[in-house]
């Protein structure tokens, strides 16, 4: 039993954020680390593109994105760069859209309520769930989410995409994306985000297309209208300008530089394997803390399947089971609430839709002593929280 006066803890983290997204700042961000010779030019002027170029450029160096692949900056952030490929290029074969979380089951409603396309068929888990990925056909495009931002389940291989697939992958890897290893070669249209892995801002998606994708653009017209934010192809053929520091309309420069602030970060601290490890360290530290707490247990079941982003935690025991719904949607709310009060932790109340939980974002820019100096805080607030509860 937790004991109610367990005393304050001492130590605080030096960065109290620990959202989701838009995500902590990398170690030592600051605005005087920005370029600012751009701003208040056109995006269209030479040093606008040469810009965006570098953004891209640098990108594919540090996530090893084969020569052969276009990567774009799109609008409307990973929503705009999951849609834009979605209504891009399904259509053209059966799709099999497969989600176990909130982000995944909206790609399911864009298939079922807008795109509706034939021979469409739906794969769903509940939270901390995968459905079984292997039954999708190989001649399916297939649209899935690497990282359930939301639930905390990640895929643990990609065994089940067929190499000899004849139907593309459209990867939402907006959480997973710098922290976890991409598999390219079974990756037709990734997209993500620059407020995700990387702490940068929102607004922006990045579209990384294969050549199989390429192909499929060029070769296919959907039946449905494509808003202009969509439209990718200029006589036929792909725009290959919008990969080249081209935008389909006008970028925010200034964000565009903190990407690239970031990006330039990334790489002078030793590029995409530290990325993976500083993730890695900082979610084994949760991930061993829920195992060792008897009240929390991970959402995600099975370890394989454990991200190191967004670890998603919910509670357990004869205490919490005994509470009314209310009261157990109460408890994460609380703790949350009261070290958000104190400052000692912001924006880790799990995601609105998801059952009632916490949420710890421990992606690369989490500094791994803020991870070991909260957890002693979640306890003294629950603590608290259950003596108010009882």
């Amino acid at each position: 039993m937790t004991d109610t006066t367990l005393p304050q803890p001492e130590l605080r983290p030096d960065c109290p954020n620990f959202s989701s997204g838009p995500t902590a700042k990398f170690p030592g961000w600051s605005l005087d680390k920005l370029q600012t010779e751009v701003m208040g030019r056109s995006h269209r002027s030479a040093l606008g593109k040469a810009r965006l170029k570098y953004a891209i450029d640098l990108t594919r160096e540090i996530l090893g994105i084969p020569d052969d692949y276009l990567i774009g900056i799109v609008p409307a952030s990973d929503t705009g760069a999951v849609e834009l490929a979605m209504w891009n290029m399904l259509g053209a074969r059966p799709v099999t859209v497969a989600a176990w979380e909130s982000f995944g089951n909206v790609w399911i409603q864009d298939a079922v309520k807008q795109l509706k396309p034939a021979n469409l068929t739906v794969l769903e888990a509940d939270y901390g769930e995968i459905p079984d990925l292997t039954q999708i056909d190989k001649g399916d495009d297939v649209v899935f989410t690497w990282n359930g931002t939301t639930s905390g389940a990640k895929i643990p291989d990609t065994d089940w995409i067929a190499a000899d697939r004849e139907g593309v992958t459209i990867n939402d890897a907006t959480s997973a994306v710098f922290a976890q290893p991409m598999d390219w070669s079974k990756l037709d249209a990734t997209t993500y985000s620059w407020q995700k892995v990387m702490g940068s801002e929102a607004g922006h998606g990045m579209l990384i297309l294969s050549p199989r994708a390429i192909e499929r653009i060029e070769s296919y017209s959907p039946s449905w209208p494509l808003p202009k934010i969509f439209r990718v192809k200029k006589d036929g053929k792909l725009n290959r300008s919008i990969f080249e520091g081209a935008t389909i309309n006008t970028p925010s420069m200034l964000a565009t530089e903190d990407y690239i602030a970031s990006l330039e970060w990334a790489k002078s601290i030793g590029g995409l394997s530290e990325l993976h490890a500083r993730a890695d360290r900082n979610a084994k530290i949760v991930h061993d803390w829920i195992e060792a707490t008897p009240w929390m247990r991970n959402m995600v079941s099975d370890p394989a399947k454990w991200t190191n982003t967004g670890v998603c935690m919910v509670f357990q025991g004869d205490w919490y089971d005994g509470l009314s719904d209310d009261n157990k949607a109460a408890v994460p709310k609380n703790i949350a609430g009261m070290l958000d009060k104190m400052g000692i932790a912001y924006d880790f109340n799990g995601y609105r839709d998801a059952p009632p939980s916490l949420r710890i974002w421990c992606g690369s820019t989490v500094e791994e002593e803020d991870v070991r100096r909260l957890l002693p805080w979640i306890e003294w607030a629950f603590a608290q929280v259950k003596a108010e509860l009882s």
